[in-house]
Protein backbone atom coordinates (compact mmCIF):
# COMPACT_ATOMS: atom_id res chain seq x y z
CA UNK A 1 0.00 0.00 0.00
CA UNK A 2 1.50 3.41 -0.64
CA UNK A 3 1.64 5.80 2.42
CA UNK A 4 1.59 8.85 0.43
CA UNK A 5 4.17 10.50 2.77
CA UNK A 6 7.22 10.73 0.25
CA UNK A 7 8.49 14.12 0.65
CA UNK A 8 6.52 15.16 4.03
CA UNK A 9 8.13 16.17 7.07
CA UNK A 10 7.15 14.40 10.82
CA UNK A 11 8.21 15.36 13.74
CA UNK A 12 8.48 12.80 16.31
CA UNK A 13 8.60 13.41 20.42
CA UNK A 14 10.57 10.63 22.47
CA UNK A 15 11.61 9.49 19.13
CA UNK A 16 15.15 8.61 19.95
CA UNK A 17 14.00 5.17 21.78
CA UNK A 18 11.26 2.76 21.59
CA UNK A 19 8.12 3.82 19.51
CA UNK A 20 9.01 7.01 18.44
CA UNK A 21 12.31 5.34 16.91
CA UNK A 22 10.67 2.13 14.88
CA UNK A 23 8.10 5.13 14.01
CA UNK A 24 10.78 7.21 12.28
CA UNK A 25 11.98 4.23 10.79
CA UNK A 26 8.83 3.43 9.41
CA UNK A 27 8.16 6.59 8.00
CA UNK A 28 12.04 7.54 6.19
CA UNK A 29 12.05 3.89 4.76
CA UNK A 30 8.29 5.64 2.63
CA UNK A 31 10.24 8.59 1.75
CA UNK A 32 9.33 10.85 4.46
CA UNK A 33 12.00 13.38 5.93
CA UNK A 34 12.21 12.78 9.74
CA UNK A 35 12.95 15.12 12.91
CA UNK A 36 13.71 13.23 16.20
CA UNK A 37 12.59 15.44 19.35
CA UNK A 38 14.48 14.08 22.78
CA UNK A 39 15.98 14.94 25.56
CA UNK A 40 19.14 12.72 25.60
CA UNK A 41 21.42 13.39 22.62
CA UNK A 42 23.34 10.53 22.92
CA UNK A 43 20.74 8.36 22.20
CA UNK A 44 19.46 11.01 19.32
CA UNK A 45 22.58 10.37 17.97
CA UNK A 46 22.81 6.47 18.25
CA UNK A 47 18.89 6.61 16.48
CA UNK A 48 20.26 9.10 13.48
CA UNK A 49 22.65 6.74 12.62
CA UNK A 50 20.68 3.94 12.54
CA UNK A 51 18.41 5.19 10.65
CA UNK A 52 20.89 6.66 8.15
CA UNK A 53 22.08 2.92 8.18
CA UNK A 54 18.65 1.34 7.50
CA UNK A 55 16.93 3.48 5.25
CA UNK A 56 19.62 6.39 3.67
CA UNK A 57 17.84 8.94 5.13
CA UNK A 58 19.85 11.37 6.92
CA UNK A 59 17.80 12.32 10.52
CA UNK A 60 17.33 15.73 12.23
CA UNK A 61 17.96 15.53 15.59
CA UNK A 62 16.90 18.18 18.52
CA UNK A 63 17.69 18.22 22.22
CA UNK A 64 14.75 19.32 23.30
CA UNK A 65 12.06 19.01 26.65
CA UNK A 66 8.54 18.82 25.57
CA UNK A 67 7.41 20.33 28.71
CA UNK A 68 9.49 23.47 27.96
CA UNK A 69 7.42 25.91 25.61
CA UNK A 70 10.76 27.31 24.54
CA UNK A 71 12.32 24.06 23.77
CA UNK A 72 8.97 23.25 21.73
CA UNK A 73 9.09 26.53 20.05
CA UNK A 74 12.53 26.29 18.77
CA UNK A 75 12.49 22.79 17.89
CA UNK A 76 9.87 23.29 15.41
CA UNK A 77 11.57 26.45 14.09
CA UNK A 78 14.60 23.96 13.36
CA UNK A 79 12.74 21.86 11.78
CA UNK A 80 10.70 23.86 9.41
CA UNK A 81 13.73 26.11 9.02
CA UNK A 82 15.81 22.45 7.90
CA UNK A 83 12.66 21.07 5.70
CA UNK A 84 10.47 24.15 5.03
CA UNK A 85 6.94 23.25 7.10
CA UNK A 86 5.98 20.14 9.07
CA UNK A 87 2.95 17.87 7.51
CA UNK A 88 3.47 15.33 10.01
CA UNK A 89 3.08 15.55 14.40
CA UNK A 90 3.57 11.88 16.23
CA UNK A 91 3.15 13.14 20.09
CA UNK A 92 5.36 10.43 21.78
CA UNK A 93 6.82 11.57 23.95
CA UNK A 94 6.39 9.60 28.06
CA UNK A 95 6.91 7.51 30.76
CA UNK A 96 4.95 5.37 33.16
CA UNK A 97 4.66 6.60 36.46
CA UNK A 98 1.86 4.25 38.37
CA UNK A 99 0.97 4.28 41.67
CA UNK A 100 -1.89 4.11 44.05
CA UNK A 101 -3.71 8.03 44.62
CA UNK A 102 -2.68 8.52 48.34
CA UNK A 103 1.15 8.19 47.06
CA UNK A 104 0.82 10.61 44.41
CA UNK A 105 1.72 14.27 45.45
CA UNK A 106 1.43 17.98 43.87
CA UNK A 107 4.90 17.61 41.87
CA UNK A 108 4.34 14.00 40.36
CA UNK A 109 1.07 15.27 38.79
CA UNK A 110 2.25 18.36 37.66
CA UNK A 111 5.18 16.06 36.24
CA UNK A 112 3.19 13.73 34.52
CA UNK A 113 1.02 16.36 33.21
CA UNK A 114 3.58 18.93 32.12
CA UNK A 115 5.05 16.08 30.11
CA UNK A 116 1.92 13.79 28.56
CA UNK A 117 -1.10 16.28 27.84
CA UNK A 118 0.89 19.76 27.92
CA UNK A 119 4.09 18.24 26.07
CA UNK A 120 1.59 17.40 23.01
CA UNK A 121 -0.47 20.69 23.86
CA UNK A 122 2.35 22.52 23.42
CA UNK A 123 3.77 20.68 19.95
CA UNK A 124 0.23 21.21 18.59
CA UNK A 125 -0.29 24.31 18.79
CA UNK A 126 2.95 25.35 17.42
CA UNK A 127 2.77 23.20 14.27
CA UNK A 128 -0.81 23.71 13.16
CA UNK A 129 0.22 27.34 11.59
CA UNK A 130 2.73 25.22 9.31
CA UNK A 131 0.28 22.29 8.73
CA UNK A 132 -2.73 25.04 7.43
CA UNK A 133 0.41 26.66 4.93
CA UNK A 134 0.91 22.95 3.23
CA UNK A 135 -3.06 22.72 3.38
CA UNK A 136 -3.39 20.01 5.80
CA UNK A 137 -1.56 17.44 8.00
CA UNK A 138 -1.74 14.60 10.64
CA UNK A 139 -1.24 14.40 13.91
CA UNK A 140 -0.96 11.22 16.27
CA UNK A 141 -1.01 11.24 19.87
CA UNK A 142 0.46 8.49 21.45
CA UNK A 143 -1.56 6.95 24.81
CA UNK A 144 -1.97 4.19 26.84
CA UNK A 145 -5.16 1.53 26.82
CA UNK A 146 -4.84 2.87 30.61
CA UNK A 147 -6.16 6.36 29.48
CA UNK A 148 -10.14 4.48 28.69
CA UNK A 149 -9.77 1.73 31.45
CA UNK A 150 -7.71 2.80 34.62
CA UNK A 151 -6.83 0.40 36.81
CA UNK A 152 -5.63 0.30 40.79
CA UNK A 153 -2.53 2.26 41.16
CA UNK A 154 -2.39 3.34 37.64
CA UNK A 155 -2.10 7.42 38.41
CA UNK A 156 -1.21 9.46 37.65
CA UNK A 157 -0.39 8.06 34.24
CA UNK A 158 -3.96 7.12 33.38
CA UNK A 159 -5.83 10.58 34.00
CA UNK A 160 -3.00 12.14 31.89
CA UNK A 161 -3.50 9.61 29.04
CA UNK A 162 -7.20 10.11 29.38
CA UNK A 163 -6.79 13.61 29.22
CA UNK A 164 -5.00 13.24 26.26
CA UNK A 165 -7.60 11.01 24.27
CA UNK A 166 -9.75 14.02 24.97
CA UNK A 167 -7.77 16.45 23.47
CA UNK A 168 -7.79 14.14 20.70
CA UNK A 169 -10.86 14.35 19.96
CA UNK A 170 -11.34 18.18 20.82
CA UNK A 171 -8.50 18.96 18.43
CA UNK A 172 -10.38 16.72 15.60
CA UNK A 173 -13.48 18.90 15.46
CA UNK A 174 -11.51 22.01 15.28
CA UNK A 175 -8.87 21.60 13.19
CA UNK A 176 -11.08 19.36 10.89
CA UNK A 177 -11.87 22.65 8.01
CA UNK A 178 -8.23 22.54 8.16
CA UNK A 179 -8.11 19.20 6.42
CA UNK A 180 -5.40 18.64 9.59
CA UNK A 181 -6.82 15.09 11.61
CA UNK A 182 -5.48 14.36 14.95
CA UNK A 183 -6.27 10.64 16.31
CA UNK A 184 -4.43 8.51 19.20
CA UNK A 185 -3.17 5.41 19.99
CA UNK A 186 -3.57 3.18 22.66
CA UNK A 187 -0.69 1.13 23.85
CA UNK A 188 -0.47 -1.83 25.62
CA UNK A 189 2.52 -4.28 26.10
CA UNK A 190 4.94 -3.37 23.86
CA UNK A 191 8.99 -4.77 24.24
CA UNK A 192 10.73 -1.48 25.77
CA UNK A 193 13.64 -0.51 27.72
CA UNK A 194 10.55 -0.41 30.58
CA UNK A 195 9.36 -3.76 29.99
CA UNK A 196 12.77 -5.30 29.36
CA UNK A 197 14.02 -3.86 32.53
CA UNK A 198 10.76 -5.41 34.26
CA UNK A 199 11.86 -9.13 32.27
CA UNK A 200 15.10 -8.25 33.78
CA UNK A 201 14.14 -7.40 37.64
CA UNK A 202 11.82 -10.39 37.89
CA UNK A 203 12.46 -13.65 35.62
CA UNK A 204 15.68 -13.00 34.47
CA UNK A 205 16.24 -16.95 34.11
CA UNK A 206 14.01 -16.74 31.35
CA UNK A 207 15.11 -15.70 27.95
CA UNK A 208 12.91 -13.05 26.09
CA UNK A 209 10.78 -15.61 23.92
CA UNK A 210 10.00 -17.37 26.77
CA UNK A 211 8.78 -14.04 29.03
CA UNK A 212 6.74 -12.63 26.17
CA UNK A 213 4.28 -15.33 26.14
CA UNK A 214 3.31 -15.82 30.15
CA UNK A 215 0.02 -16.28 30.25
CA UNK A 216 0.23 -14.07 33.65
CA UNK A 217 0.22 -10.85 31.25
CA UNK A 218 -3.64 -11.97 29.70
CA UNK A 219 -3.12 -11.00 26.50
CA UNK A 220 -5.29 -12.75 23.77
CA UNK A 221 -2.88 -13.23 20.74
CA UNK A 222 -0.51 -14.51 23.49
CA UNK A 223 2.52 -12.46 23.26
CA UNK A 224 3.81 -8.99 24.07
CA UNK A 225 3.80 -6.56 21.21
CA UNK A 226 6.91 -5.15 19.21
CA UNK A 227 7.53 -1.49 18.74
CA UNK A 228 7.41 -2.03 15.05
CA UNK A 229 3.76 -2.96 15.32
CA UNK A 230 3.00 0.11 17.04
CA UNK A 231 4.73 1.99 14.21
CA UNK A 232 3.35 0.73 11.58
CA UNK A 233 -0.56 1.69 12.92
CA UNK A 234 1.10 5.09 13.68
CA UNK A 235 2.60 5.17 10.23
CA UNK A 236 -0.81 4.36 8.83
CA UNK A 237 -2.68 6.76 10.72
CA UNK A 238 -0.88 9.87 9.64
CA UNK A 239 -0.58 8.87 6.21
CA UNK A 240 -2.48 9.57 2.63
CA UNK A 241 -4.05 5.70 3.61
CA UNK A 242 -6.15 7.30 6.15
CA UNK A 243 -7.23 10.59 4.68
CA UNK A 244 -10.37 10.00 6.27
CA UNK A 245 -9.67 8.88 9.43
CA UNK A 246 -10.14 11.74 12.69
CA UNK A 247 -11.33 12.09 15.98
CA UNK A 248 -10.60 7.75 16.92
CA UNK A 249 -8.33 5.96 18.60
CA UNK A 250 -6.70 2.40 17.89
CA UNK A 251 -5.77 0.09 20.58
CA UNK A 252 -2.28 -1.33 20.27
CA UNK A 253 -2.90 -4.16 22.95
CA UNK A 254 -3.15 -7.74 21.16
CA UNK A 255 -6.40 -7.21 22.55
CA UNK A 256 -5.86 -7.27 26.24
CA UNK A 257 -8.01 -4.14 26.97
CA UNK A 258 -12.05 -4.65 27.44
CA UNK A 259 -12.76 -1.71 25.98
CA UNK A 260 -13.09 -0.86 22.32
Amino acid sequence: MELGVKGKTAIITGGSKGIGLATALALASEGAQVALVARGMESLSKAAELIAEKTGAEALIIQADVTSEEDVRRAVSQTVERFGGVHILVNNAGTSAARPFEEVGADAWDADLDLKLYGAIHFSRLVVPHMRKNGGGAIVNVTAIGGKAPSASSLPTSVSRAAGLALTKAMSHDLASSNIRVNAVCIGLIRSDQIERMWQSSAPELTWEQFEVDPKFGIPLGRIGRTEEAAKVISFLVSEAASYVTGTSVNIDGGKSAVL
